[in-house]
């Protein structure tokens, strides 16, 4: 946390963001914290490798096509919001993988004040953890589980 320039807060955050509305919610979060605290925020968009897709002829690559497309809408969504609100400073990555282990791998690489992700939507969830779970059971950043 930073105390520079009479502010305190986090110097950057990294968020997940797959599409879902919790994670678009959690990206909206993420940034009205960015601007305020004058953070740099860092959007993650991770394509999950499945084991199922590739069992079937042509599996993987519908699912890295899929992937693709929600990266290109985000990335467009993105566009359109930092043209009206040119105050915040943001990258946005595309990694393959398992979803918690990029966004652990991210967080740690870039020295993250704080983690945002949005809670998951999915019943078996509640049985195996989330990725959310899973980054809170970390213990390694400070972690907002946006709903």
């Amino acid at each position: 946390m930073s105390d520079e320039a009479g502010t305190v807060g986090p110097r950057v955050i990294v968020v997940g963001v797959d599409g879902s509305d919790t994670s678009l919610r959690a990206g909206a979060y993420a940034w009205g914290l960015a601007r305020r605290s004058g953070a740099r925020l860092v959007l993650v968009h991770v394509t999950p490798v499945g084991t199922l897709g590739a069992l079937t002829p042509g599996g993987a690559m519908v699912m890295r096509e899929a992937g693709a497309q929600v990266d290109a809408e985000l990335r467009s969504q993105l566009e359109r919001i930092a043209a009206e609100a040119r105050d915040v400073r943001y990258e946005f990555r595309t990694r393959e993988g398992d979803p918690y282990t990029v966004l652990s791998r991210v967080a740690d690489e870039e020295r993250a004040d704080a983690v945002v992700v949005g809670a998951s939507q999915q019943a078996g969830h509640r049985l195996v953890g989330s990725v959310a779970v899973r980054l809170v059971r970390a213990g390694r950043w400070p972690v907002t589980v946006v709903p």
